[in-house]
């Protein structure tokens, strides 16, 4: 379920993209832009209070920031949800 909806927010990326550089119709294009800034602006404030749980990533904090940019819930939730390591 989790990689269903993280592909879904990639294709609202590369769609914007896509109509970044004129391959979409204007309308579509600027509706794709405006949703993934959207989407962008929001996980920016995730980030803000989800910052405990992003520093529970196995691998570097600049990779999970960077996730959870992309991401959102859809990364920092799995890392809140397991237990502590020990």
């Amino acid at each position: 379920m989790i990689l269903a909806l993280k592909l879904g927010v990639i294709a609202i990326y590369v769609a914007a993209l896509a109509g970044a550089a004129g391959l979409l119709p204007a309308g579509i294009g600027a509706a794709a832009q405006a949703l993934a800034l959207g989407i962008l602006f929001l996980h920016v404030l995730e980030l803000l209070f989800a910052f405990q749980h992003v520093r529970r990533y196995r691998g570097p904090l600049a990779m999970s920031v960077l996730l959870t940019i992309l991401f959102g819930v859809l990364h920092w939730k799995p890392l809140a949800a397991a237990r502590p390591a020990q």
